[in-house]
Order: structure tokens, then sequence, then C-alpha cells
């Protein structure tokens, strides 16, 4: 009871990147303008693909979802990182915004990751099964695939964060990271966090490798459909169609998989806080500028909305 006592008045503070005033200025003007641009992005995105009708297909459902989800997934972090980049690290968070935080990063990162095998499907059955696509790609499906992108990042978010919280934390309170990660936060609890480890690992594993299996069979079977196809054009168009969303999954995966998935012995929280900065900033920032500069149909879209202005 003592234990749980002490764990409930714990405060977190986060490690500032640099001692020196200037240079966090200098990363706070960075991240802001990243996080801002991020937003308009993506929000962007979204608002296009809602008011074009040519635009509502399953495809751009899919993608404008995602941008909405990158919205919420980013601010879930960056607010409380510039607040203390400005005060040095000297914004404290409790032990329940700490348990929020990582519950909505854990839960839209994990939708995020689901969400991404299920657009990897829709290029496979348009591109495997074009006359079929609008049958098989009915919008109920669409909307059910959606949904169960959210409740599987629920699922597995909620059980994760309990069980982490439930770890007793005693005097090392600094979190050496900018946001409440979970490796991060795993190392300073004072008892023994073997069970918790492993259920962090098991789960992303399956957040991250069954997603990721998933795209990797839709895309032999697309890659030996485009092959099949005689004009140049049409592999073209093909492939173009295809190439932004494997950009975007080798980004997200390829930096998740680096923190979730390394070895806790030789996980560097240097290196992890530094690698953060790319799924949570840069790759937000990313995903609507490869999806509009690879699109022609987003692309025209927006040269449509800009002229009426």
């Amino acid at each position: 009871m003592e234990t749980i006592n002490k764990t409930a008045k714990v405060q977190f503070f986060f490690r500032p990147f640099s001692p020196d005033p200037g240079v966090q200025m200098v990363i706070f003007v960075t991240f802001l303008v990243m996080y801002l641009t991020s937003l308009s992005g993506n929000a962007t995105i979204a608002v296009i693909v809602h008011i074009n009708h040519s635009l509502h297909t399953p495809m751009y459902f899919f993608l404008a979802n995602l941008a909405v989800l990158e919205i919420f997934y980013t601010s879930s972090i960056a607010p409380l990182a510039l607040a203390n980049l400005l005060s040095m690290g000297k914004t404290p968070v409790s032990i329940t915004g700490c348990g929020t935080q990582m519950f909505f990063f854990v839960f839209l990162g994990g939708a995020d990751c689901v969400l991404l095998a299920v657009m990897a499907y829709d290029r496979f059955v348009a591109i495997c099964y074009p006359l079929r696509y609008t049958l098989i790609m009915s919008w109920s499906l669409c909307v059910e695939m959606m949904v169960g992108s959210l409740v599987l990042g629920f699922l597995l978010s909620l059980p994760l964060t309990i069980l982490i919280f439930h770890l007793p934390f005693c005097h090392n309170n600094e979190i050496y990271h900018f946001y409440c990660d979970m490796p991060a936060v795993i190392r300073l609890a004072c008892g023994d966090t073997h069970v918790h480890r492993t259920a962090l690992y098991i789960i992303s594993f399956i957040v991250l490798s069954i997603p990721l299996t998933l795209i990797s069979i839709s895309y032999v079977f697309i890659i030996t459909a485009i092959l099949r196809i005689r004009s140049a054009e049409g592999r073209h168009r093909a492939f173009s169609t295809c190439s932004s969303h494997i950009v975007v999954v080798l980004l997200q995966y390829g930096c998740t998989s680096f923190i979730y998935l390394s070895p806790s012995s030789s996980y560097s929280p240097e290196m992890g806080r530094m690698v953060s900065v790319v799924y949570t900033f840069i790759t937000p920032i990313l995903n609507p500028l490869i999806y509009s500069m690879r699109n022609k149909e987003l692309k025209d879209a927006l040269r449509k909305v800009l002229r009426k202005f």
C-alpha cells in the first residue's frame, strides 16, 4: 500500500536535449514548425478528400482517415514536448498524465500500423481484381476495417499501459526522452520489469510483424499482377499508386521496429530519443507530401481548391 501511495505521488520530468537554453530554443522552434506543418498538411488532405466527390473512393477514404490519425497521433506528443523544451525540462507530468499520453500514443500508433495494412489490402484488390473492386470494397467493409483498426489499437494499448503503470516508481523520475515512451518509462521502475519488458516486446511484435507480413504478401501479388500488364503506361500508373504507400510503410515500420523490437540490452536512450523524432514529427510531415506528390488525382483536387481562392 505504501509503495502504491508513493507511486501515485510521483511526478515525471523529461531530460532536456541540451543544457544550453539557446540550443533548446532552436530545437523548440524546429519541433514547432514540424508540428504545425504536420497539422496543416494532414488537415489539407482530410479536407480535400471530404469536399471533392471525385475522391470519395475507398483508397481516399483510408488516406483521409490516416491523415486524421496522424493529427491526433502527433498531438498526443507535441504540446507536452514543446512545453518541456521551453521550460528546460522543468514542466512536471503526473503519473496519470504520463499514462494517458502513453495510452493514446500506443493506441493511435497501433491503429496507424493496422490501417497501413488495410490500405495495402485495398491496393491489392484494386490491382489484382479491378472488375470486382467496387463489389469487394463496399463502403460497409471500408468502415468496418477502419473501426477494426481503432479497436485493435485500443485493445493492444490499454492492457499494456495498465501493466506498466502498476510498476513501482521511486526516486528516479527523469525520463530520458521528450514524451512518455514505454521503454524509457520502464527503465525508471524500481521493481522487477522482466514481465513488463516481455509483454512490451510481444505486443510490439504483434502490432508490427503481423500487419507488415500482410502488407508484404499483398505486394507480392500486386507486383506479380503489375508485371503482367502489357502497356508501359498501365504499369507506371499501377506502380505510382502503390509507391507512395510503400515509402510510408518503410518509414513507419522501420523506425518503430528499431525502437520496440531491438533487444533491451542494446537499447540506447539517446538513440531511442533521436529515432523517435522521425516517427513522431518527421513521418507525419512526409505522409501528406509523399501522397500528394505521387498522386495525380490528389494534386488535381488540390489545384482546383487553390484556384477558388
